[in-house]
C-alpha cells in the first residue's frame, strides 16, 4: 500500500513536475512580469515524412526556485505572453511533434526576468534536422524590429495594464545552441519487429 503512494511522489521527483502555462497569459491573470516573444520551429533537410515538425511544448526552469513551466505551443508559429516571478530562467528542454512521431531534446539558454518590466525575449528558432539516426535541433535567437513593433502593438491591444511598464530585451544566452533529438514514446503503432529506427 505504501508503495503505490510512493511511486508518483517518486516519479514527479524524477521528471521534475512542470507547472503548465498557456502560450498567452490571460490578461485577468497577470499578477508576475510578462515575458514576451514567438516561438518558430522548422525543418532544417529533406522532408521524409509527411508531417512538418512543431512545437509541442518547451520548459522553463525558474532557476533561484528550481520550479519548472510547462509552455503548451502545439504549433509551428506562436507567440508567447508569459506571466512569470521574476528571476533567472533556463530552457531546458523542449518537444517537438511530428504526426504521431514524438522526440526531445535537452537544452540551456538563460535570460532574466524583471518584475517591473516587460521582458522581450525575441524570436526563438527551432531548426529541427530530417528524421534520421542522430538527428540535431538548432535553438537560436533574433531580435527582429518589426516584430518587437508587432509585439509591443499587441501589448497596447490586449494588455492595457503593461503600458506603464519599460519594455526592456533580454535575449536568451547563449543565442545560439545544437543539442541531439531524441524519439520518445509513445511511438506509433507498430509491430515492434517493424520498429527499425528510433531516431
Amino acid at each position: 500500500m505504501v508503495l503505490h503512494a510512493l511511486v508518483p511522489i517518486l516519479l514527479c521527483g524524477v521528471w521534475s513536475c512542470a507547472t503548465p502555462l498557456s502560450p498567452v497569459a490571460d490578461p485577468a491573470e497577470v499578477t508576475n512580469g510578462l515575458v514576451v516573444g514567438r516561438v518558430v520551429t522548422f525543418l532544417t533537410g529533406e522532408r521524409s515524412r509527411r508531417y512538418l515538425p512543431e512545437m509541442r511544448f518547451l520548459e522553463l526552469e525558474h532557476q533561484d526556485s528550481s520550479k519548472r513551466y510547462q509552455v503548451e505551443i502545439d504549433s509551428t508559429d506562436q507567440a508567447i505572453v508569459l506571466s512569470l516571478p521574476p528571476g533567472r530562467y533556463r530552457i531546458t528542454r523542449v518537444q517537438i511533434s511530428e504526426g504521431p512521431f514524438l522526440s526531445m531534446a535537452e537544452l540551456s539558454m538563460t535570460f532574466t526576468v524583471d518584475t517591473t518590466a516587460v521582458t522581450y525575449v525575441g524570436t526563438w528558432r527551432f531548426g529541427v534536422d530530417s528524421p534520421r539516426y542522430g538527428r540535431m535541433i538548432v535553438a537560436s535567437v533574433v531580435a527582429d524590429q518589426a516584430e518587437k513593433a508587432r509585439t509591443q502593438d499587441i501589448l497596447r491591444k490586449r494588455y492595457p495594464d503593461s503600458q506603464g511598464r519599460p519594455f526592456v530585451g533580454k535575449l536568451p544566452q547563449p543565442i545560439q545552441v545544437e543539442a541531439r533529438l531524441y524519439e520518445v514514446m509513445p511511438y506509433p503503432r507498430y509491430p515492434r519487429m517493424f520498429r527499425r529506427h528510433w531516431w
